[in-house]
């Protein structure tokens, strides 16, 4: 499959999203493009500018990932989206985004629900010194005791 990435969002984490993901795929810049919409711009110019862009990706198919449901990136990229050739997906986060780009050759419905299992799972409560659930040591709250 040629699945393209196209992530369109408020300036800049469009962009900051790209980076990390080169970080850890460097051989993914040819399929992930990226439209940080700037504040103030008119919605006509954003959306042609973000169609040029999208443009340039020249994929078969594009899952399409924006920030937040309802605002600016969304609403432009909705118009992008034809839900055959291209998916959107609003909620755009790190782990959601490193799941698609692993699994980008695999079909479109699948990669889609790769993305959004890849970002709800990556939202969690993480414990900062104690594992969950469970309960401290008293000797833990006796602050007489020092690191060595």
């Amino acid at each position: 499959m040629n699945n393209g990435i196209f992530i369109i969002a408020h300036a800049p984490l469009a962009s900051a999203l790209r980076q990390c993901v080169l970080h850890v795929f460097p051989d993914a810049s040819a399929s992930l493009a990226v439209f940080d919409v700037q504040p103030n711009m008119p919605a006509e110019e954003t959306l042609a500018a973000a169609r040029m862009t999208l443009g340039l990706l020249r994929a078969e198919h594009t899952l399409v990932l924006t920030d937040m449901f309802g605002a600016t990136p969304c609403n432009i990229a909705q118009k992008l989206v034809d839900g055959i050739s291209s998916r959107l997906v609003a909620g755009v986060n790190l782990p959601m985004l490193m799941r698609a780009v692993t699994y980008r050759d695999e079909p479109m419905d699948r990669l889609v629900a790769r993305a959004l299992a890849g970002g709800t799972q990556g939202v969690m409560q993480v414990a900062v010194s104690a594992p969950q659930n469970q309960q401290r040591k008293v000797h833990d709250q006796n602050h007489d005791h020092h690191q060595q």
